[in-house]
């Protein structure tokens, strides 16, 4: 979560897809994602979930299928919708 720095490890292979690991996220830092479109991203939220990949480049959580995302998935970063 932006300005909160918190250092967890999460076991991205636990998970069977983006729908079980958000409710996880929502729940862990209290936020909403809100509704998740191929055109417009996340919609109607504050806060939209972010992630580094292993070229370095920061992706939303749901640009890629599953699979893909969970071997090339550095880093996970909620950000502030506003910043993207």
């Amino acid at each position: 979560m932006d300005g909160v720095p918190y250092l967890r490890k999460i076991d991205l292979k636990i998970y069977k897809g983006y729908p079980e690991l958000l409710k996880d996220l929502e729940d862990m830092f209290k936020f909403k994602a809100g509704e998740y479109s191929e055109r417009e991203g996340y919609n109607g939220s504050e806060f939209v979930p972010t992630y580094e990949d292993k070229d370095g480049d920061w992706m939303l959580v749901g640009d890629v299928p599953w699979n893909m995302f969970i071997t090339s998935c550095k880093r996970l970063r909620i950000m502030k919708g506003s910043e993207l």
